[in-house]
């Protein structure tokens, strides 16, 4: 195992650091006026030291991960703003999940994503994405479902090219390219990535009035 993440601070400044060194060497290509994208709650404060660093706009994109009833850390599918779906057809079909049950979780999810759209757009406007270079961030991957969703949003939204970055994420993770971005930017990828939370010391919940916090620091 490598070296782990005092907490999701110090990951965002490693990570932040790794993508203005791949940036000032030319190997993220010709990034223009990014704009920074965490993904609620967890990748948010790592999104905001990377926003910090590249001295560029920080905004969110809200999707939520459809879990396997009554295994929710297992995810199924994922869904996002803009009506974006993504459900994993093998995960699904593996483990035996109906139609019927995902409509149920989809519907729950999309409960709690319209509130936290309402919490967290209330006071901030989306940054306009069409035509820019985004850089989506998460605390890390696991299975990728809410990735893929957020990149699908973006995309939709008329991005114009969509790096993915990460602290740790699975070994090969995106070569298939399904991960729905340009480029996918990690600092570890383990072999035996069980949890993203291993790879920190302090993996505590991000909470609603943290993310905006960060939001209203970022905006001003």
């Amino acid at each position: 195992m490598g070296p782990r993440f005092r907490d999701r601070t110090d990951a965002g400044k490693r990570l932040g650091e790794h993508v203005a060194r791949l940036r000032d060497a030319g190997r993220l290509g010709d990034l223009t006026d990014p704009v920074v994208i965490g993904l609620p709650r967890g990748g948010v404060p790592v999104a905001a030291e990377v926003a910090r660093m590249l001295d560029a706009p920080l905004d969110v994109i809200i999707v939520r991960k459809l879990g396997v009833p009554h295994r929710p850390e297992l995810a199924m599918g994922a869904i996002g703003e803009d009506d974006v779906r993504v459900i994993d057809d093998e995960i699904v079909e593996r483990v035996g999940v109906t139609a019927s049950e995902v409509d149920h979780v989809e519907a729950s999810e999309r409960f709690e994503l319209a509130r936290r759209s309402e919490r967290f757009r209330r006071d901030h406007e989306r940054v306009p994405l069409a035509g820019r270079d985004v850089i989506i961030v998460d605390d890390g991957i696991a299975t990728g479902a809410t990735a893929r969703a957020a990149c699908l949003v973006a995309r939709t939204e008329g991005a114009r090219r969509i790096v993915l970055a990460v602290p740790v994420t699975p070994r090969g993770w995106g070569d298939d390219g399904r991960s729905g971005a340009d480029l996918v930017v990690a600092l570890w990828t383990p072999g035996d990535l069980s949890s993203v939370g291993q790879w920190y010391d302090d993996f505590a919940q991000t909470s609603d009035d943290e993310v905006v916090a960060l939001l209203d620091h970022a905006g001003r």
